[in-house]
C-alpha cells in the first residue's frame, strides 16, 4: 500500500463555485447537526464515518483513508473543534496557511492536507470552497534523485540476505515501488518470460516489467516455503487474502488460490482493520526499508539511501546502457515523460563530458 506516496487521491484541479462562512445554509442540513435526536428517526452518520464511507465508495487505499482523516481532525481542532459546515475558505486558508509558516511543512504536505479537505467539502459536505488564492504555499522545491552507482548498488546488496535481499534486487532490477513490489501475487510473476505484471500501481494503473534473470533461483526456491505457509494456513481454517474490488463475491474460493497469494506474505495472521476478518497480509514496509538503512549502515554509505534510491539507479542506468526514455518510462509506469526526464539531468550531473576550463591552465 505500493505513503505513496496517495493512490486514487483527488486533486480537485477545477473548482468554480466559491463558498465562505458568510453564507447560509439551509435549516434541516445545518441543524441536523446539532439538534437533538428525535426517538424513532434515522440518525445522520458522525462527519468521520461519512468521510471513510466516501473514501470506500470510491474504492481508496486503506492508508489515504487514515491519512485524510487524520488531517480532517487536524483542521477541526486547529479552529477549535468547529464543525466545517461552520467553517469554509477562509478558515481553509489559516489552516494551510500555519501549516506552511508556522509548522514549516513540505510543500507535498501541504498539498496532501488539502486534497483531504476538499475532498472532505466536495465529496462528504457537498460544498465547494472556492480557489483558496490567500492560502500561502508551501514552495516545492526542484531536486534531483540520489542515485547510486553500479558498484554502490553491489556493495548496499551484499550484506542483504533472504527475502529482504530478494526485494532489493526487485527494486533496482525491476524498477518498482516499495509497494508495488510488497503487493506482488504469485501469478504476476512470469518465469516463462521474465516478466513481472504490475497490478494497481500508483494512480491505479497496471504495467509490465521485467523480472531480473539474478533473482529467479532464489524467488522459485521462497515461493516454495511460502506455498507451505499457506498450505498450514488453509489446514487451520484461514489461507483466505484480500481481494480487490468485489472479487471476493464473486469468486468465493479466489481468495484461497494459490495464484493469489502474497509473494512476500506477513510472519502472523492479522485482522483487517475494515472487514475484520483474520487473515495473512503481505510485509509491512517498515522490514524492507529497516533492512535497506540497516544496509546503508553497514556499506557506511555516504550518500541518503532509501527504498526509493534503487528505483532511481534502475532509471538512470538504463539511460546510460542506451535505452531510449519512452521505454524507460513504460517500465517505471510515469504518466508523463517529463517526470522520467529527470533522470537525464541526473546522468549529466557534474558536467559530464564538458571539459572543465580549468583545466586548460
Amino acid at each position: 500500500m505500493t505513503l505513496p506516496a496517495m493512490t486514487g487521491a483527488p486533486f480537485a484541479s477545477r473548482v468554480h463555485a466559491r463558498f465562505t462562512p458568510t453564507h447560509s445554509f439551509p435549516t434541516d442540513t445545518a441543524s441536523s447537526f446539532h439538534r437533538s435526536p428525535v426517538p424513532g428517526e434515522a440518525q445522520k452518520p458522525k462527519l468521520l464515518d461519512q468521510v471513510r464511507e466516501a473514501i470506500r465508495t470510491r474504492h481508496y487505499s486503506l492508508r489515504t483513508e487514515h491519512t485524510y482523516v487524520q488531517w480532517i481532525k487536524r483542521f477541526i481542532f486547529f479552529h477549535n473543534k468547529r464543525h466545517p459546515l461552520e467553517m469554509g475558505e477562509r478558515e481553509v486558508s489559516q489552516f494551510l496557511s500555519a501549516l506552511a509558516v508556522e509548522q514549516h511543512v513540505s510543500a507535498s504536505t501541504q498539498n496532501q492536507a488539502l486534497s483531504a479537505l476538499l475532498f472532505l467539502y466536495q465529496q462528504v459536505l457537498q460544498l465547494d470552497i472556492g480557489w483558496l488564492d490567500n492560502v500561502v504555499r508551501a514552495k516545492r522545491p526542484q531536486r534531483l534523485p540520489v542515485v547510486l552507482t553500479r558498484q554502490e548498488i553491489r556493495t548496499l546488496l551484499s550484506p542483504l540476505t533472504g527475502r529482504h535481499w530478494l526485494m532489493a534486487n526487485l527494486l533496482y532490477g525491476a524498477g518498482l515501488r516499495l509497494m508495488e513490489c510488497l503487493r506482488l501475487r504469485v501469478k504476476d510473476l512470469d518465469f516463462q518470460t521474465n516478466q513481472i505484471v504490475v497490478r494497481e500501481g500508483k494512480g491505479n494503473k497496471d504495467r509490465m516489467t521485467m523480472l531480473p534473470t539474478v533473482v529467479k533461483d532464489r524467488l522459485a526456491s521462497h515461493l516454495e516455503s511460502v506455498q507451505l505457509l499457506h498450505h498450514e494456513d488453509v489446514a487451520q481454517g484461514f489461507g483466505k487474502v484480500y481481494l480487490p474490488d468485489a472479487l471476493q463475491r464473486k469468486y468465493p474460493n479466489a481468495a484461497r488460490a494459490w495464484g493469489w497469494q502474497w509473494v512476500f506474505p506477513a510472519p502472523h495472521l492479522s485482522v483487517d482493520p475494515r472487514s475484520g476478518e483474520r487473515r495473512r497480509h503481505h510485509l509491512h514496509e517498515s522490514v524492507l526499508q529497516r533492512a535497506v538503512r540497516e544496509a546503508a549502515r553497514q556499506s557506511k554509505m555516504v550518500k541518503p539511501v532509501g527504498c526509493h534510491t534503487p528505483r532511481h539507479s534502475f532509471a538512470t542506468h538504463l539511460l546510460e546502457d542506451g535505452y531510449d526514455i519512452r521505454t524507460i518510462q513504460e517500465l517505471l509506469g510515469h504518466k508523463d515523460v517529463s517526470t522520467t526526464m529527470i533522470y537525464t539531468h541526473v546522468l549529466n550531473r557534474g558536467g559530464r563530458g564538458v571539459a572543465s576550463p580549468a583545466d586548460r591552465l
